[in-house]
């Protein structure tokens, strides 16, 4: 799985500040960091920026580029910026994103399509974002795909995001999103990539039970076939996580959870709780995010200590 690092995000007041006063150290330490840590990929995201934007993001790519070797995710809503940094770009980047508003797939597909470059492609309308996973499948159909299409993008170029919410007021979301990472990838053959945002789904919630969720929901993601994931690399346990999926380590206790969790899921059946220890706060507190996640305990902020 490709793990794309969140963490040069202009949120971030010193990420921001740093941009602001092009301060090259700052934001090559924390590029360095990230590939250090398992990022294959880093996502630059430098919000609309709709004035400076293509100085800010050819700044931005060359800066990265003049100390990490890893592709890169251009992240803005000022399709200016994004074009500026496709030219700069060493290696296939991703553009991070486009929804199904027709007025931004007929800027965005049009400048994938000439940079033969990925793009993340959002099942999203204008007019909001639904719950189910059938409806998300509807608008990947009926809008992203045809829009695809007619601007000529390549659909290996296509990473369908299903658009991950926090479970901290839309619980019910969670599960749908696992069941449409699984759909997309039935939809066409080859299958398309998939992505998805994954701190998203800890929005809101406590310092102390984001890492968690991020972790189970990345197993469940995984098992129903996610490609690729913008994720903290930092959180050492979460990209510890992903070598047990990859490698299929059952050394440990917690590993042999998350690979029946991930084998559940890769075959749309229920996981079978049996093989949790209760006894063990680790895995306890694995059954209880699952729980949480399949939208069958409604979540509170402290949950893991009910």
């Amino acid at each position: 799985m490709l793990a794309i690092g969140e963490r040069l995000q202009i949120i971030s007041k010193a990420v921001r500040t740093a941009i602001e006063e092009r301060d090259k150290a700052f934001i090559q330490d924390l590029a360095q960091r990230q590939v250090a840590q398992g990022a294959q990929m880093l996502d630059l995201n430098i919000g609309p920026q709709k004035k400076a934007g293509p100085e800010v993001m050819d700044w931005l790519v060359n800066t990265v580029q003049e100390v990490v070797d890893v592709p890169l995710s251009l992240d803005t809503t000022n399709p200016e910026a994004i074009e500026a940094g496709l030219k700069v770009c060493k290696q296939k980047p991703i553009i991070n994103s486009t929804n199904a508003d027709p007025e931004r797939m007929g800027v965005l597909f049009p400048i994938a399509a000439k940079y033969d470059v990925g793009i993340i492609a959002l099942t999203l309308r204008a007019t909001g974002l639904p719950v189910s996973a059938d409806a998300r499948l509807e608008i990947l159909v009926e809008d992203l795909l045809p829009a695809i299409e007619e601007h000529g993008v390549n659909l290996e170029n296509v990473y369908v995001d299903p658009l991950a919410m926090t479970v901290d007021g839309t619980q019910e979301h969670a599960p749908e999103v696992v069941k449409a990472t699984h759909v997309i990838k039935q939809v066409m053959d080859p299958p398309l990539l998939t992505t998805c945002g994954l701190s998203n789904v800890s929005n809101g919630a406590p310092g102390e039970v984001r890492p968690i969720l991020n972790r189970v929901f990345l197993v469940m993601l995984m098992g129903a076939g996610l490609d690729s994931a913008i994720l903290d690399p930092f959180d050492d346990e979460l990209m510890e996580t992903i070598r047990i999926v990859e490698h299929r380590d059952d050394s440990t206790a917690k590993g042999r959870v998350y690979l029946a969790l991930h084998d559940a899921y890769a075959v749309d059946e229920e996981f079978d709780p049996s093989i949790i220890d209760m006894s063990d706060p680790g895995q306890s507190a694995i059954l209880k995010t699952i729980r949480v996640l399949e939208n069958k305990v409604i979540y509170a902020h402290s949950y893991l200590q009910l």
